[in-house]
């Protein structure tokens, strides 16, 4: 039997065309989490208690993180069931091991890119579903780490060359809203609005690509082995 094998171009698809279709449900609720964010950094931008903000716009982030997988979770059957607030609801328990984990893997990355780049692509590319393995599966923080690499082994470059593509996009993206944001913000309320803008436009699409690695890297691993490992394996962390 011919090993299947992720495809770039595919899931870089899907991954837009889930944007696209669920937009209207991924760029409101990121638009209000980072707003408030984004009000709260300028409104204490000269005082101490911005560190504060640091903490909270880290959980926002990843909570953020966690409703987008549960929301390609909700997907795959082809439509969405859960409202807005079931994910939330669903995020909300794994939200510290969600940070946890960006905790780890920042600083891998961080370690890694110093040490001449090589490792920290590495880093960045046997660990890009570790996010879902952790909201799906409900693994610890290092279980999930170890979960990410085992769904990559096989499929390395295809992951770094999808990670690579929309990194790419979004930076592009990104960047020449921030650049539109500096020419037409005048005053600081629209200033802060449009950086928010700019986030949410953005935002999406890191969580997207590591969601729908993950459920393309699962399929893949079901078709390679018998059916009880890996429902074994997907609920060893479940519990």
């Amino acid at each position: 039997m011919v090993e299947r094998k992720l495809s770039v171009g595919e899931s870089v698809g899907e991954i837009f065309a889930i944007y696209r279709e669920q937009a209207g449900v991924l760029l409101p609720v990121a638009f209000w989490l980072f707003l408030g964010v984004a009000i709260l950094e300028t409104l204490l931008e000269d005082s101490v208690a911005l560190l504060l903000v640091i903490p909270l716009a880290l959980a926002v982030t990843f909570l953020y993180q966690g409703l987008v997988v549960g929301l390609v979770r909700d997907v795959q059957d082809g439509r969405r069931d859960s409202s807005v607030g079931d994910l939330m609801r669903a995020a909300l328990p794994v939200l510290l091991p969600l940070i946890g984990a960006g905790f780890v893997v920042g600083i891998g990355l961080v370690l890694g890119l110093l040490l001449l780049i090589v490792p920290g692509l590495f880093l960045m590319t046997i660990w890009a579903v570790t996010a879902p393995a952790i909201v799906i599966e409900r693994r610890r923080v290092f279980d999930a780490l170890r979960r990410s690499r085992d769904l990559v082994r096989g499929n390395g470059w295809p992951v770094f060359g999808v990670v690579l593509v929309t990194f790419l996009i979004g930076i592009v993206v990104g960047g020449g809203l921030l650049l539109a944001v500096a020419a037409i913000a005048d005053g600081l309320i629209l200033e802060v609005v449009l950086s928010a803008l700019a986030q949410t436009v953005t935002a999406p699409i890191e969580a997207l690509v590591a969601s729908v690695l993950y459920f393309r890297l699962l399929a893949i691993q079901a078709d390679a082995a018998p059916a009880d490992s890996v429902l074994q394996e997907s609920g060893d962390g479940v519990g």
